[in-house]
């Protein structure tokens, strides 16, 4: 075949390929994604919520009973989450008290902390919280110490 009759053939084929290609033409937004309402538009993907930051509340312990009265007033944190969960530490006569806290299930106000140390001492906690950053309650220490608890300042 001669190149002349080749190309009548080919070019009319290649014509009715590019006219039965579908292609469009599609308005994109600002960051690259089709605008809707236009088919097969389709929404930038969306990320999921940053998990929210702890914060850290001031935690003052007031004696409440002549055993407490020995030690004097005690500061810790309490590190916490929106979770209902966090981190409770104090310092008890040289030693370090870590434990949790914990709000009760069905009232996101009330909770519960409790901390324990290396050399066996231990307190438990509860406490009612006014708003998310600020608190009142009562310890028990396991030497018998009993204080008052201010949590956030």
């Amino acid at each position: 075949m001669k190149a002349k009759a080749r190309l009548k053939i080919l070019v009319p084929a290649l014509l009715a390929a590019a006219a039965l290609s579908g292609c469009y033409v599609m308005p994109l937004g600002s960051e690259g994604y089709p605008l809707p309402p236009y088919p097969g538009a389709v929404p930038p993907p969306v990320a999921p919520p940053a998990p929210p930051a702890a914060q850290v509340l001031a935690v003052r312990l007031y004696p409440a009973n002549d055993k407490a009265t020995q030690s004097g007033v005690l500061s810790g944190t309490l590190t916490s989450t929106a979770a209902g969960k966090g981190r409770f530490q104090l310092s008890y006569r040289g030693e370090t008290l870590t434990g949790e806290a914990t709000r009760v299930d069905g009232d996101s106000r009330r909770g519960m902390a409790s901390a324990y140390g290396s050399s066996g001492a231990f307190m438990s906690c509860e406490y009612q919280m006014q708003s998310p950053r600020q608190g009142a309650g009562s310890c028990t220490l396991s030497d018998g110490a009993k204080y008052q608890v201010h949590i956030g300042m």
